[in-house]
């Protein structure tokens, strides 16, 4: 059987050789009954990170590389590295940074039986600061609310191991929506987990900057998610007998010679505060899901390649 490993990259001069010794060791040790081809998707890198894929493309078949004519964003870089995957088993994501590091392959594939058709990979320990971990468990467990239970395990990202026909299926419908692993669990397949360590970055720095991850965030919940819709009509109802409940109170304040200030001014205040917010809410949602059917509708044009080396 075949493995087929996929790396995006932008600008990882630093990780990237590593990155391939990493992935080559563990396929010549514990797998090495296992064919396998390794896949870096550059995204039009700007630092010596195309010249070192070329040398190891050069000194190993195993290596492929298809440089990006421009900066397509991580998300749709993944999903389009994806049509160049031949294998039987498919590792979507392997980070160049080894954050998720390609030791636990071996594992992934343990878990793999006859019956199951993905093994997520479960990050149990982060190692990284307080207030990500915060974000990430509060992100994951709004998602699974939210979307009815068709969703990644809590705290799985894009480093899984998938049979490749949920692989196929994923990039003949993704369209304009790149959300790897949320594409992934709405094909509801039969999977396992696995938990695993993920580690801090070593080298070089992180391209990926707060408001890429929450856009990705955006991204992720719209494409799992069909119930904030839904949601904003009874949180409009709440938030409108809460207004006559108040309204009722400061007449009856009022009648009673209650309170101080002029008579109206603070009804009006919180109504309008109260009732502008909510209708900026509820036309973000739709704002949001909008944008969804606009990219689904009319999705990207494919993603141009300057560059295949043995593709």
């Amino acid at each position: 059987m075949k493995i087929s490993m996929l790396t995006p990259c932008f600008n990882e001069e630093a990780n990237v050789r590593l990155c391939a010794e990493a992935v080559a060791g563990v396929m010549r040790g514990p797998l090495a009954a296992y064919d396998y081809e390794h896949v870096f998707c550059d995204n039009a890198s700007t630092d010596k990170t195309v010249d070192i894929l070329r040398e190891m493309a050069a000194a190993d078949p195993h290596i492929k590389v298809a440089v990006n004519s421009r900066n397509v964003g991580p998300m749709r870089n993944t999903v389009n590295g994806l049509q160049y995957l031949s294998g039987d088993l498919v590792v979507p994501f392997i980070p160049a940074d080894l954050q998720d590091p390609p030791e636990v392959i071996p594992d992934l594939l343990a878990a793999m039986g006859p019956n199951i058709d993905v093994v997520y990979g479960v990050r149990c320990d982060r190692r990284e600061p307080l207030h990500l971990k915060v974000s990430r468990g509060l992100y994951y467990r709004l998602s699974s609310f939210i979307s009815g239970g068709v969703t990644p395990p809590n705290h799985a990202g894009d480093f899984m191991l998938a049979r490749s026909h949920v692989i196929d299926a994923v990039v003949g419908t993704a369209g304009g929506q790149s959300y790897l692993r949320g594409l992934v669990a709405q094909t509801e397949p039969r999977h396992a987990t696995h938990p695993y360590a993920w580690r801090q970055r070593e080298h070089g720095k992180s391209r990926n900057s707060y408001l890429s991850l929450i856009d990705q965030a955006f991204t992720g919940l719209l494409s799992t998610a069909k119930s904030p819709l839904r949601w904003a009509m009874p949180v409009g109802f709440v938030a409108s007998v809460l207004g006559l409940l108040y309204a009722a109170v400061t007449v009856v304040l009022r009648l009673l010679n209650i309170g101080g200030g002029d008579a109206g001014v603070a009804t009006i205040i919180v109504g309008v505060f109260m009732f502008g917010g909510l209708q900026l809410f509820v036309m973000g949602v739709v704002g949001e899901y909008v944008l969804s059917i606009h990219r689904s509708v009319h999705p990207p044009p494919p993603v141009i390649e300057r560059e295949r080396i043995n593709l």
